[in-house]
Order: C-alpha cells, then structure tokens, then sequence
C-alpha cells in the first residue's frame, strides 16, 4: 500500500470521504443511509460491479468517476484511485467512493481508508450487503443449518501479488468450517479444488457456484468437489461468482423454487 501523508499533500481537506458499500446488485438491498449519501454526493467514484440500478440513485449533478476494477482491466489503479478521492476532498464537500458489496469484507476498503486518513481526509465507512452472504440466501442455500452446518469461512480466491503471506492456507480452510465461501474464485478453481480434496473433502462435495448474485440474470451451476471444474468448462460459467462448498448446498434444491 502506497500511504500518502498530509505533509506530502499539503493541503487542507474541505470534505469527506464516504466509503459506501453498493451490496450485490438488488437495488432493495442498497442501505438507507448509503442511499442518501449517493443522492447529496458531489463526487461518486464507483466500482465496476455496482449496478445501473445503484448508480441510478446517484445525484444527477454529482461528478461520476467509474474506478471499476475487473481481471485484467483496471480503469484506474489502486494508487491513483486513492489520490483521487484526496483530492476531490480538496474541494467537495461529500465524496463517496461506491464499492460493489461491503467495502471492509474484500473491497479493499480497508487499504483506502488507511491511505485517507494518513493524508488527514477525514472519512466514514457505511457498511454494505456482501455477496457472500446475500447471493447463497437469493438462491435457497443457508449459510448456516442445524443440520448441516454451524460455522462459515469467507475466503478470497484471487490473491495479490507480494502479500502478507504467499497464499491461502486451503487445508486449514477446508478443516475448520463445514460451510465455504469463496470469493472472486472462479478462474482459480483447478488450483483450489485440488487443495480442498488435499486437506480431506470428499469428491462429492456439494459445491454452488453463484453469478451476478441478487441481479435478476443471476444463475447457479450446483455440482460436487469431484465434478465441478469440468462443469465450468462444459458451460463457459465464469466471473463474477462466489462459490459455496458444503453440504448447505443440498438445500438449494428444496428452497431455490420457493424464494421470489
């Protein structure tokens, strides 16, 4: 992370700075007060995965900057997104950086507000509906069941470059919660399987793989540990999807068809 002091911004900050997490996609899940601050924005810098409906609440005088990020295409870097929003600080009163679900839970929201407050931006998160909790509910898969399952893991599947350690530990994953939720994991799918069975998952495995999560196109591919991969590549089933590992995925036959 590239933190950028007050000293090296020399300025003083008008504004704040509003990390507001957009949730998966339904507009009916967009938080009141995320709401509001998109309808008396100055600034909105968004993310590429927040929906139209979303940016349709945005205050029709309010500067629209799309900061998307999606693999492969950055419309602006991570750095440059930050200084960004310093500088709009600068000279608008309510800036909010727009992030798709909930901007603490693998939004990066965490390194942007280090980077803001370090430059004296004073900032204010608003928590937002993530995908990994309300994709599985739209599509009859409970996270947790008395019968099934009493603990979840979160889980990124796309890692950075030069991290804090080298990857992510799958055997202690797979061993220490009988729900898995993995995030941004799609395309990493043949390497993570393999180290999921490694650690003592059966084959059969119910596994969901859930895309564009609580939008009306949203779809499920519902297979096991043993299967999956090659169902992916049958179907060409690709990004943006969570996936879900457990045997909670068993429910999504029996609740999927009862959910509107």
């Amino acid at each position: 992370m590239n933190q950028i002091s007050i000293e090296e911004t020399g300025k003083k900050h008008l504004g704040k700075v509003y990390l507001v997490g957009a949730g998966p996609g339904d507009p009916g899940l967009m938080t009141l007060k995320g709401k509001g601050l998109l309808e008396c924005a100055d600034v909105v810098v968004y993310d590429a995965l927040v929906s139209p409906q979303i940016l349709a609440m945005i205050n029709p005088q309010a500067q629209k900057i799309d900061a998307g990020k999606r693999m492969g295409r950055h419309s602006l870097l991570q750095e440059k997104t930050t200084q960004l929003l310093i500088e709009k600080a600068q000279t608008h009163a309510v800036v909010v950086r727009l992030k798709g679900g909930d901007p603490f839970v693998f939004g990066r929201g965490g390194e942007e507000m280090q980077d803001l407050v370090c430059a004296g931006v004073s900032v204010e998160v608003v928590p937002g509906v993530t995908s990994g909790i309300a994709a599985p509910a739209y599509a009859g898969i409970p996270l947790t069941h008395r019968d099934y399952s009493s603990s979840v893991t979160f889980v990124t599947g796309h890692e950075s470059a030069g991290k804090y350690r080298p990857k992510v530990d799958w055997a202690s994953v797979a061993k220490g919660s009988e729900t898995i939720v993995i995030y941004m994991g799609v395309h990493n799918l043949p390497h993570i399987i393999p180290e999921l069975g490694a650690a003592g998952l059966s084959d059969e495995t119910p596994v969901a793989l859930i895309r564009w999560g609580t939008r009306p196109e949203q779809e499920e591919l519902i297979g096991t540990l043993g299967t999956i991969v090659d169902q992916v590549e049958a179907t060409g089933f690709g990004a943006p999807a969570i996936a879900v590992i457990g045997n909670v995925v068993k429910l999504h036959g029996v609740l999927r068809g009862v959910i509107g």
